[in-house]
């Protein structure tokens, strides 16, 4: 974490997009050792092409990302087309190495793209308090008072208690970025914001916890002792950053 801070204060994009890019290594290893554990030679290839694909914005043309994302899905076709190993299981592994790109790459692309926005550093750390708080939130008050199950076929200890507090955490969150380092964060801003983004962040923890239990792991690896893997700690941020980016630019007036 506290290298992390520091590439986002004091590193510039290219810097910021290189670390995107081993996230995104990282985070394709452990989806693929997940769902296609014996695709050896394209868990390496989608790790190399989704690491390269989260340097497209710093061309500053938005353009360029779906024609690529377009090759992407040609090239990795044609790989599993002539590589089959049994006709039944096909077309899932395709889809999930179709899935790997669109959930890793293609979400994380969003914070490089944010990056780039006129407050992009101050975003970015919003987008980390809000995660955060919405976490140590949702803790705390699910082991305080959590009684309902919010989704317990997904996520069995997760609680509607617990959901709500972290919201509450979230607006903490963003109310604490406003009268600290983000000024220019509206009170409205700071509501909308923490909802919306604590809510999707949620969302997006829930479906790692789907995928999980739908590959039939506990962890998706052991890169982060006692807490897993990295997708583990980067769920929510990976659903949070495309609505965070979109949110600075149509409603986000600085």
């Amino acid at each position: 974490m506290p290298i992390v801070i520091l590439i986002i204060l004091k590193g510039g994009p290219l810097l910021f997009a290189c670390l995107m890019a081993l996230f995104t290594a990282v985070g394709i290893v452990e989806f693929y050792r997940m769902a296609l554990p014996e695709r050896r030679l394209e868990l390496w290839l989608a790790a190399l092409a989704g690491s390269a694909l989260v340097f497209i914005p710093l061309a500053d043309n938005d353009k360029l990302i779906i024609p690529v994302i377009g090759l992407l899905f040609i090239a990795f076709s044609l790989l599993f087309l002539f590589r089959v190993r049994t006709i039944d299981t096909a077309a899932r592994e395709v889809a999930f190495a179709l899935l790997a790109f669109l959930y890793i790459p293609f979400l994380l692309m969003h914070l490089v793209q944010l990056r780039q926005t006129p407050f992009g550093i101050e975003w970015l750390l919003v987008i980390m308090l809000i995660v955060m708080t919405n976490d140590s939130a949702a803790y705390y008050s699910g082991s305080a008072f959590g009684k309902h199950r919010l989704y317990p076929l997904v996520s069995p200890k997760k609680s509607i208690e617990g959901a709500v507090g972290g919201l509450i955490g979230s607006l903490g969150g963003t109310i604490l970025a406003k009268f600290t380092f983000f000024p220019q964060l509206t009170l409205a801003d700071a509501v909308a914001t923490a909802l919306v983004i604590g809510i999707v962040g949620q969302a997006g923890d829930l479906f790692e916890s789907l995928l999980k239990r739908s590959f039939g792991v506990k962890d998706s690896g052991s890169i982060i002792p006692g807490h897993g893997g990295l997708l583990d700690r980067m769920d929510s941020i990976l659903f949070a950053a495309p609505i965070t980016y979109y949110y600075v630019l149509f409603f986000f007036r600085g």
